[in-house]
């Protein structure tokens, strides 16, 4: 499971206009569709071509809770293109992203100042360029770990620097993530 990875595609889901179908048949008639084949939509969800069919034509209508979550994460993932990209670039060039998390933030500054990491719970917008690094990164198949030092890296501009304004040697630890949102 990528908390990060998730929290930035379910932040852009928000932007759906529609809902996805909700049956496991209108599901597979859309993947069927969108893959141009049951033998392609077979071959993704890790099942039979026949299979695919007799969702397809409603011959079966409750799929394992496996294959479930399978077909409606194949679904989300080509749902309403347009609009997903169209979130993404208003993130990208003018909106930002904001970030609610509740994660261990650690310190390395001047002498005299403290640097224990302690718990926090922070909501920060931060600027697009920002975003437009997690998405591109996201979709270059970066793993948590590099979308978690993204993230730190804008907390650490936009909430403990403010923008420049102050801190100017302090470098932040982002760590012990126990939650992660994000919103566009």
């Amino acid at each position: 499971m990528s908390m990060f990875g998730d929290g930035l595609d379910k932040a852009v889901q928000r932007a759906f206009t529609r809902p996805i179908p909700k049956t496991a048949g209108a599901q597979m008639r859309y993947l069927v569709k969108q893959l141009k084949g049951t033998k392609a939509a077979a071959e993704i969800l890790g099942v039979t071509q026949r299979t695919v069919e007799r969702y397809v034509k409603d011959q079966i209508k409750k799929p394992r809770k496996d294959l479930a979550r399978r077909i409606e994460a194949e679904v989300k993932s080509r749902w309403q293109p347009q609009i997903r990209a169209k979130a993404k670039k208003a993130a990208v060039t003018t909106g930002g992203i904001v970030i609610d998390t509740r994660a261990r933030f650690g310190y390395t500054a001047a002498p005299g100042t403290t640097d224990d990491a302690r718990l926090r719970h922070l909501t920060v917008a931060l600027p697009p360029t920002y975003a437009a690094r997690l998405f591109e990164a996201r979709d270059q198949g970066a793993s948590d770990q590099q979308l978690q030092q993204i993230a730190a890296e804008g907390f650490q501009e936009a909430y403990f620097k403010d923008g420049g304004r102050r801190a100017a040697g302090l470098l932040v630890e982002y760590t012990d993530l126990e939650h992660i949102e994000f919103d566009l």
